[in-house]
């Protein structure tokens, strides 16, 4: 089944810079129903009041973290099933453990171009 390019996306990162290079992106890959949090509280807001089929969130947020969102975004029975890609500037093993524990459906490690973030996307939703 082809990939839904209206499909609604959440991209969540404290930095307005890497909320504008996520968007452009998508955008370049086709993807222009984008929302955007500036934290995990924030998102986690947008998460229960939305319909997304996507969430792409940094890691390295406050108050709330990416791995604290993700936690929370699978532990909602109603949300649970959202495929999440972590984006972050740490490649630590413990780090790429703790989210895939968490239940984390990809890893992206910054820097990253549109190919890449192709490729991560495919992974969880199928080619497009």
């Amino acid at each position: 089944m082809a990939v839904d390019k209206n499909m609604s996306i959440l991209i969540v990162d404290d930095y307005k810079t890497m909320l504008r290079i996520l968007r452009n992106l998508l955008r370049q890959l086709g993807f222009a129903n984008v929302d955007e949090a500036i934290d995990g509280s924030s998102a986690m807001q947008k998460v229960k009041q939305g319909d997304f089929h996507l969430i792409i969130s940094d890691w390295n947020m406050e108050p709330m973290t990416g791995l604290q969102f993700l936690k929370e975004v699978r532990a909602d029975d109603k949300h649970k099933h959202i495929p999440f890609i972590m984006v972050t500037a740490e490649s630590k093993s413990e780090n790429v453990i703790a989210a895939k524990e968490a239940g984390v459906s990809n890893y992206i490690v910054k820097p990253f171009n549109a190919e890449t973030l192709k490729a991560k996307m495919v992974s969880v939703l199928g080619d497009f």
